[in-house]
């Protein structure tokens, strides 16, 4: 059974346990299809109102492509839920690999080496997300119906955790890869990431607390 096919006390039962999948990788993708799924709730909920039909036709157009658009988004993320842990389950068994002979302990490492760039890349696709969300945001943020503008907060705030805690998840792998050239490159992807969307956080809260 897909984690994501869990209920919310199911998923929630198999995080409070001793096994360490699913853990906080999943954890960060749940809390980016939320915040997505917020963003998008604001947008059911300023579409349909005459004070958007009234706003020139340029503007709601962009605002239609990115509530439109937040679906994927919040697709992919429901993905990256059982992705993550998958990708942990295979370091794991990849380290259970036999070492008895030269042969065994070469597959091992090499098997090994495979199974943490996959799990480097997996929370990577989400810190990418969750950025690309907070960015498209500024146009809900600006037009979305005032009467939800806290939950524009809320999912600013579930998308920023969510960059967060996929990093430290790529970080926790990237120190197990020798690949200087990869792992620098990916460093450099975080960075961004991680400054300007803090930045795009700070903004819209800044926007959401000046409408309360």
């Amino acid at each position: 059974m897909r984690l994501i096919d869990y209920s919310v006390q199911e998923f929630i039962s198999n995080l409070d346990s001793a096994s360490p999948a699913p853990g906080g990788g999943s954890a960060s993708a749940i809390s980016a299809a939320m915040g997505s799924a917020l963003v998008r709730m604001v947008g059911h909920l300023t579409i349909p109102k005459k004070k958007f039909k009234a706003l020139d036709e340029t503007a709601q157009n962009a605002f239609i492509d990115v509530h439109e658009s937040l679906k994927d988004y919040q697709r992919e993320a429901m993905k990256l839920v059982d992705e993550d842990t998958d990708a942990f389950n295979e370091i794991m068994k990849a380290f259970k690999m036999p070492k008895d002979t030269e042969k065994d302990k070469e597959n091992r490492k090499k098997a090994i080496e495979a199974a943490t760039y996959k799990a480097t890349e997996v929370p990577l696709r989400l810190a990418e997300l969750a950025y690309n969300v907070l960015y498209k945001m500024e146009i809900i943020t600006k037009y979305g119906n005032k009467n939800a503008i806290s939950d524009v907060g809320v999912a600013a705030l579930m998308m920023h955790s969510a960059l967060e805690g996929a990093a430290l998840n790529v970080k926790i792998n990237l120190s197990s890869i020798s690949d200087e050239m990869y792992t620098g490159d990916v460093t450099e992807k975080l960075y961004h990431y991680l400054n300007d969307g803090k930045r795009l956080k700070e903004d819209i809260l800044e926007k959401v607390n000046a409408a309360l």
